[in-house]
């Protein structure tokens, strides 16, 4: 299940409102299965010590989760120990996967242990799952049950809350294999009819997404391009293709030296079909040896890419290619290889003429020609000159990112993160406290409170009131906290009004960005100052307008956004260090917040990290060009090698004439220089609309982007050509300063 949002715009989120798994499954009992779960972010974790105390204390971000029983009903999990069915059933029960069951009691029997969660709940070990494989979005370690949300400080009102759409809290269906989605999509309207207010139900509504479009559909937080996995896909076909060209090019060319035994063979007997299966054979023992080759270096190469695409959720092992569909794959693609490399030469030599082949006789038409090692040569420089427009544009735009003004500083700043918002240990007297002692630090130059950096991959909006109007408005307003200190120390600047003052730490104020007062109308920065900004059903006043500054990657466009000085909503402290002794400072600091909290664990994270995050698919991505390229060209340059070496051996006499009939070296060179001049151009004028459309839609995914410049084309006709000149020269030079009497004395 996810939801849509709509005002004037419409956001999607993969979550939805915690009580909706709960209707669906009392209103609609013909559904097989109703699941829920969420994700929880950055929560201790603690083995109590019987002797008091603890044993040992983790900070878990992203592996804990609260669930249902029923989950296990819906996905295929392994047990090691428990009952799928019964070990959630109660409250403060948790299920761990055998690698954190291991880190936490070691080779003891987990069942019955106690874990103390986040310094609020004793969780006690009811089963244990075996580690789950590294191809699922369910990368969850330990399973909380949940009916133990209802126990805890501020999530207990959330269980009831429709207007609350975390992403993080996700509801799975299983409909019965007779019933249709709509059947189901055709029921939301009546829910939203019972449990929203009229003006809410214009503004929430449900859908139903296919467990298999979950991974590529980025609406709803799919980190995977469908686009840009069919383009690797192609890109790896391609290469695959350009080899074996390259191997048609190479075994045409050494066919005339086998003509005359392709000749005794046939003076003794041989048939076309046993010389055309001996050749297919050859070919078929070269791909199986590549293949064992190729398996090896996959092996070495894994964990690099592995590393690389953990973004993805896709790390694998080798063996994994032995399912039966990769090994399908596999095999088609085996004999692929060895049909298209080998059937057009095999056919070919199996055909020549024994008369001719034991004369010597054979020309170069009788092995393919010119004409058809042209046309091989061509595709493979529209495949290194695509692959190469590919490189120069998501560098371009990678470039681009990076020094993009994105409105704030991002430079040496470091987020440690502070007890849970509105809990006990969140005590904004102890916070500014602690802002103080970290000042006093040698290397922090700044501190400021608040619960996330002007740019993040959490995104909280919320509806509110301008000034005297009694409905909200048609958009939402992202929600930032930050005390006085929030702008100063990420470089955000004013353009009216003023910062929160110093002593004020209430909620009272909020600051809001140019983007708000543009889409509250016609308004100038200074005429929305002492306005009333009704929010979280509070009246504030606007004190100040700052600059916008993006909250999320440069794939959005900027959105509204509201700071608030709200220290009890705090869970995040801001540092700003010098890069003169990192390590000394960040210990330093390490040992002020463990003075503070001793009962959390100390974990920081730099801003540009964050930024960083953003991008590391399309990183991927350049990574896999870059790579893809270098492929294309090593085999372009075999490509050209081979048809150049071919075109010495059967011009070699036409050279000798031209030499003695008074033709310069240059001249000499100029005929393949020409030669090879048409065949890059032919390449480039394929390569470039369709590089040109590929990479424009690939841009398309970001609202701010370059464009697609001539300059681009130049640089990769260039950098072609000069491949082209570096490949062929050393053949090319040997010709032309070849003496003419040693390819003229055989005639």
């Amino acid at each position: 299940m996810v939801t849509q949002i709509k005002h004037d715009d419409v956001r999607f989120s993969r979550g939805t409102p915690k009580p909706l798994g709960e209707v669906l499954r009392r209103d609609y009992p013909f559904l097989e299965q109703v699941a829920r779960l969420e994700r929880l972010h950055g929560r201790i974790v603690s083995v109590p010590n019987p002797k008091g105390g603890f044993l040992k204390k983790f900070d878990e971000s992203k592996t804990f989760c609260f669930a249902e029983p029923q989950l296990f009903s819906v996905f295929d999990y392994d047990w090691l120990i428990g009952d799928p069915l019964s070990t959630l059933s109660t409250p403060n029960s948790v299920v761990l996967t055998e690698k954190y069951a291991y880190k936490y009691f070691g080779t003891a029997n987990p069942i019955g242990k106690t874990l103390r969660f986040d310094n609020q709940a004793d969780l006690t070990v009811t089963g244990v799952l075996k580690d789950h494989p590294g191809n699922t979005n369910l990368t969850y370690e330990a399973f909380i049950s949940y009916s133990t949300i209802a126990s805890l400080a501020n999530a207990k009102e959330s269980l009831q809350a429709w207007t609350d759409v975390n992403s993080e809290a996700m509801c799975y269906v299983v409909l019965p294999p007779d019933m249709s989605a709509d059947r189901l999509a055709s029921a939301f309207p009546a829910i939203r009819k019972k449990y929203y207010t009229a003006d809410d139900q214009s503004v929430y509504s449900f859908t139903l997404q296919p467990l298999s479009d979950i991974h590529f559909n980025s609406q709803y937080s799919g980190r995977m391009n469908k686009t840009m996995l069919v383009a690797m896909t192609l890109a790896g076909l391609f290469l695959v293709i350009s080899a074996c060209i390259n191997f048609i090019n190479m075994a045409t060319a050494h066919a005339l030296k086998r003509s005359k035994e392709v000749g005794v063979r046939k003076v003794m007997g041989s048939s076309r079909w046993q010389l055309f299966s001996q050749f297919m054979t050859e070919t078929a023992i070269i791909t199986l040896v590549a293949v064992v080759v190729a398996l090896f270096f996959s092996n070495l190469g894994l964990p690099a890419m592995n590393k690389a695409m953990s973004v993805f959720n896709a790390t694998m092992v080798l063996t994994d290619l032995l399912n039966p569909k990769p090994l399908a794959v596999m095999i088609l693609g085996v004999v692929f290889v060895i049909l298209l490399a080998g059937f057009y030469p095999a056919l070919m030599m199996a055909g020549f003429n024994p008369i001719t082949s034991l004369r010597g006789r054979l020309t170069t038409q009788a092995v393919g020609g010119f004409s058809v090692r042209r046309g091989l040569v061509v595709v493979q420089f529209f495949m290194t000159q695509l692959f190469t427009i590919g490189v120069v544009v998501v560098m371009t735009q990678l470039r681009y990112i990076r020094q993009a003004d994105l409105g704030f500083v991002s430079d040496g700043i470091v987020l440690v993160d502070l007890p849970n918002a509105k809990s006990a240990q969140n005590d904004p007297l102890k916070q500014e406290t602690l802002r103080q002692r970290l000042l006093q630090i040698s290397g922090v130059q700044e501190v400021a409170l608040g619960n996330q950096p002007p740019a993040s991959g959490n995104i909280n909006q919320f509806p509110f009131v301008y000034d005297t109007r009694t409905k909200p408005e048609g958009f939402d307003v992202q929600s930032k906290i930050g005390d006085p200190n929030y702008l100063p120390l990420f470089g955000i600047k004013l353009l009216a009004g003023r910062n929160f003052r110093a002593a004020d730490s209430t909620s009272e104020e909020v600051i809001v960005n140019e983007t708000v007062i543009k889409r509250l109308g016609k308004l100038s920065p200074g005429d929305v100052l002492g306005k009333r900004f009704r929010i979280w059903d509070t009246d504030k006043t606007i004190v100040g307008v700052v600059n916008d500054f993006y909250t999320n990657s440069l794939r959005n466009s900027v959105k509204p956004v509201v700071i608030v000085n709200d220290l009890a909503q705090s869970h995040m402290v801001a540092v700003k260090v010098s890069a003169t002794d990192l390590p000394r400072t960040l210990k330093t600091v390490e040992a002020t917040y463990n003075d503070f909290f001793p009962e959390k664990v100390f974990s920081y994270q730099f801003v540009d990290e964050i930024l960083d995050e953003f991008y590391r698919g399309d990183r991927i991505m350049l990574a896999l060009t870059q790579v893809f390229s270098l492929i294309a060209i090593l085999i372009g340059c075999l490509g050209m090698y081979g048809l150049v070496s071919f075109m010495v051996e059967t011009k070699s006499k036409e050279i000798g004439v031209r030499k003695v009939l008074g033709a310069s070296a240059f001249q000499v060179l100029w005929l393949f220089g020409r030669e090879f001049g048409r065949l890059v151009l032919l390449g480039f004028l394929i390569a470039a609309p369709l590089g040109w459309w590929l990479m424009n839609a690939w841009l398309q995914d970001y609202v701010y982007r370059i464009q697609i410049q001539g300059w681009m084309f130049g640089l990769t006709i260039v950098l072609a050509a000069l491949i082209t000149l570096l490949t062929v020269s050393f053949q090319s030079v040997k010709a032309a300063l070849m003496n003419p009497v040693k390819s003229l004395k055989s005639e």
